[in-house]
């Protein structure tokens, strides 16, 4: 197969992508359906917000056992029961989408079940690719998950909008076959061999990835800083009343929107496989942060259906910057025996900035307007990407990411590969 990247020359790694591309398109199909139908209920930005706290409680309740659990059993069977779970969430909202679909309760319920299902499955799924390829493959494989990702998250929300408008209910059913085809292609994977682990205190070891995100300022300033980036920047719980109530278009126009930040982030994706960040990596997450708050200010201010797309999908491209960034600074600092509790606590803050995020943007909507809750947030994240050298001066002076390795045990630095410190000896058995 010498035309695909290189990743893709891993068997492995080409199912857990094609699962990947299954559970993002069935989620993203699902989103658009439930979003129009909570919408469609009471009307309000407040039933969208407390859609997003539901999926988002149970993410730091069971953040610290799911990051445990991702490190102590085998994670490809971990991931493998998440997506089942999802399958089974789509096929009980079918069952309220039949009965009509009048009653917020249960999509509150429904939402807060997948939030469960994220948190045992997220930290399993996101430490899976630096087992599946070489170390040397890993920016570059971690870009083409993206890829996976996002191109559903484009196709997904599209088709969802398409079939809700013919029938409801066909979403809800398409979404469970994909799921179901997800599932098959991660338990396809083969098992890593089973390595010893060290032993440690049992509270101890469950906060191992607090304790390392904590004593590491570039791990720290870079998850906070996409944290309160999307947190107050974002928009994406709103769509639906910016679609219906601002832009006047029907939940077709609401797909194409949800699409428009993933199409972005698409074009971003396929860009950073084809030519590596390079240098001055620190300064480019700011630089890329201030303008997703930009774009957002756009969003925010536009009456015209067309630029409110361009502006979102503007803003999915940065973010992709920002996100890569991030994903690859915590791959390369974190031993592979301590991913599954690291992934668990940025998983936490990654919800927090998206569900808590719509959570907020509902009840900054209904207090203030929609459109003056945008502008303000995207304004919020200019300033954080302004001010964030200051506080995290570290982060902002990362250089190449190529050159980092797993941080000192109990320091507080990410050293550089083969600099003939800690970060050069073997990585901790996984």
């Amino acid at each position: 197969m010498p035309s695909l990247p290189p990743a893709m020359h891993h068997r492995d790694f080409r199912l857990l992508w094609v699962g990947v591309l299954f559970s993002g398109f069935a989620a993203q199909m699902v989103a658009v359906a439930v979003g129009w139908q909570v919408y469609a209920i009471h009307h309000s930005a407040f039933d969208l917000g407390l859609i997003g706290l539901a999926e988002f409680v149970p993410l730091p309740l069971l953040a610290l056992p799911a990051g445990q659990l991702a490190d102590r059993l085998p994670r490809t069977l971990v991931f493998s029961g998440s997506i089942v779970a999802e399958a089974v969430v789509a096929g009980l909202l079918l069952l309220v989408t039949i009965g009509g679909a009048h009653q917020l309760w249960a999509f509150v319920a429904l939402a807060a079940l997948t939030g469960v299902t994220a948190a045992f499955g997220s930290p399993a799924a996101r430490s899976l690719v630096p087992e599946l390829v070489p170390t040397e493959l890993l920016a570059g494989a971690l870009a083409l998950r993206s890829i996976a990702f996002q191109a559903a998250t484009v196709a997904g929300p599209a088709l969802g909008g398409l079939l809700f408008a013919i029938r409801p209910e066909s979403v809800y059913a398409v979404a469970v076959a994909l799921f179901a085809c997800s599932a098959v292609c991660v338990l396809g994977l083969s098992r890593p061999e089973a390595l010893e682990r060290i032993a440690e205190p049992g509270l101890q070891s469950l906060l191992g990835g607090i304790r390392l995100i904590r004593s590491t300022p570039i791990l720290l300033g870079a998850i906070t800083l996409d944290l309160f980036a999307v947190l107050f920047g974002g928009a994406v719980a709103l769509l639906p009343l910016f679609a219906k109530s601002i832009l006047h278009t029907g939940p077709v126009g609401l797909g194409v929107l949800r699409s428009m930040p993933a199409a972005g982030a698409l074009v971003g994706a396929i860009m950073l496989t084809r030519k590596p960040l390079g240098g001055r990596a620190g300064q480019k997450l700011l630089l890329v942060v201030g303008a997703f708050g930009a774009s957002m200010v756009v969003f925010g201010l536009s009456h015209t259906f067309w630029l409110s797309a361009a502006a979102l999908a503007v803003s999915g491209f940065v973010d992709m910057f920002s996100m890569n960034i991030r994903s690859t600074i915590v791959a390369l600092a974190t031993p592979n025996a301590l991913r599954g509790r690291v992934t668990s606590v940025e998983m936490v803050f990654i919800s927090a900035s998206n569900e808590l995020g719509a959570f907020e943007s509902g009840v900054a909507a209904a207090l203030l307007g929609a459109m003056p809750a945008v502008v303000a947030g995207g304004a919020i994240t200019i300033v954080l990407a302004l001010v964030w050298p200051r506080v995290f001066p570290q982060l902002a002076g990362v250089d190449r990411l190529e050159t980092m390795g797993p941080s000192a045990a109990g320091g507080g630095e990410v050293l550089p590969v083969g600099g003939g410190g800690p970060a050069s000896a073997p990585e901790p058995a996984d």
